[in-house]
């Protein structure tokens, strides 16, 4: 390793030479852990790492100004990438395409943490085939009021469906509070037949799991479920793949498990410095995942057994021509902002101005939702009344703060951005 005079390192990794700015800059305070401390993490961990995100396009999660910042999503390589960093070029939905990173070895991933990244978002495909996934993603993603006990039994279920199906779902905790399954499939189906797949598995799992688990999109339906996220699996989305380092305070870490410690684990347990520990022990528990690779036919057939999913009703009932949707459910909606303390400060000054409503509200009732924006993270708070009595509901009022995500900009972002302006739910891709 070589010293240079602006106070950056050189490391040789693999035959290549990765420049580290600023090493010693504190990225978590609380461990104390530096820069530095992060990429030769990644290096420990790099077999993997790259096991869950090598030979993939990834939009690149930066947090420039450390994990207490919202962080922006780029998905077009640096032009000055180095000559070890593949590209791939991915077409978007609406239109747009971005020619992306792919991270092949252990200087890659090197590169990519320099850049700011903690944790790893690549797509579902790998680079020689970007119309062909060839990964199942099922994000079991707990709402509010939820504890593990019930996450792990709907990951049982959700394990059963697929070996019903002819699967292997893979665990691995999301690194924040949810629990993701990862199953290899052939590369033989487009997006839309895989996320048909995946709502398939979702439905069947919540006809198994009647009141532990949900596979409704719309967040206010679900009460106090665990979201079967079968729309992890749309073209545009990622999420954070094994071994990534999350953005909170104890660098908790995305951590392949064994299905025989699903139960007894806990997210919290994995963080960079436990995971150094387990990997040095013991290795991946992942390493056969690339030996296990299905077929969708089974869930696919499930897709025709169950019919059609029901479709949420749409706006046009209520005679403006928005087409947008109309919950069925008493919601309100409190406040958008840019960053999530400043949601945080505008529902507790909502529930400071209705102190009668509180007491109704379960933790379910209270949304706080993270929405894609054209390059960063917004948020958004509703509050569902639904268990408060009709008579003690507030009305609708003016927002107690209004941010527009898409202000000087035209709608839909550059196509550098992280999305079409869904939420990210739980552990989606935040």
């Amino acid at each position: 390793m070589a010293a240079r005079s602006d106070d950056a390192v050189v490391l040789e990794v693999g035959g290549h030479e990765v420049r580290v700015s600023h090493p010693g800059r504190v990225v978590f305070p609380e461990p104390g852990l530096t820069k530095l401390d992060l990429v030769e993490y990644y290096l420990a961990v790099a077999d993997g790492a790259l096991r869950g995100a090598g030979g993939r396009p990834m939009v690149l999660k930066r947090f420039v100004k450390g994990i207490g910042a919202e962080p922006f999503f780029q998905k077009r390589v640096p032009e000055n990438h180095p000559d070890f960093i593949d590209t791939a070029t991915l077409q978007y939905a609406r239109g747009t395409s971005a020619e992306e990173a792919v991270v092949r070895d252990a200087a890659g991933l090197a590169w990519v943490v320099n850049l700011g990244c903690l944790d790893l978002n690549p797509h579902p495909v790998r680079a020689e085939d970007l119309d062909h996934p060839d990964e199942l993603r099922v994000d079991l993603d707990p709402m509010p009021g939820v504890d593990w006990s019930q996450i792990v039994d709907v990951a049982m279920v959700a394990r059963d469906v697929l070996e019903d199906h002819g699967l292997v779902g893979w665990p691995k905790t999301s690194g924040s509070r949810g629990i993701h399954l990862l199953v290899r499939i052939e590369p033989r189906w487009d997006f839309r037949a895989v996320r048909l797949a995946a709502e398939s598995l979702a439905r069947e799992v919540e006809r198994r799991a009647p009141g532990l688990a949900s596979a409704r999109w719309w967040k206010e339906e679900r009460g106090e479920s665990v979201f079967v996220d079968f729309n992890q699996n749309a073209k545009d989305r990622t999420v954070a793949s094994a071994y990534s380092v999350r953005p909170l305070p104890d660098a908790r870490v995305s951590t392949p498990l064994d299905w025989d410690e699903v139960r007894s684990r806990r997210p919290a347990e994995f963080t960079v410095a436990t995971v150094l520990e387990r990997f040095g022990e013991r290795g991946d528990p992942h390493a056969g995942i690339d030996d296990a690779v299905g077929s969708l036919d089974g869930l696919l057939r499930l897709a025709e057994e169950l019919g059609p999913a029901e479709k949420a009703p749409r706006g046009a009932s209520r005679g403006d021509g928005s087409g947008r949707r109309v919950s069925t459910m008493p919601l309100i909606e409190v406040a958008r902002t840019e960053t999530k303390p400043e949601a945080l400060d505008a529902l507790d000054r909502w529930k400071a101005a209705n102190p009668e409503v509180v007491p109704h509200l379960t933790p379910a009732d209270v949304l706080v939702d993270g929405m894609r924006g054209s390059s960063s993270l917004w948020y958004r708070v509703r509050v569902n009344l639904q268990h408060v009595p009709e008579a003690g509901r507030p009305e609708q009022g003016p927002l107690l703060a209004d941010y527009d995500p898409w202000a000087g900009r035209w709608p839909g972002g550059s196509g550098d951005g992280g999305g079409s302006g869904g939420s990210v739910d739980g552990d989606g891709v935040d």
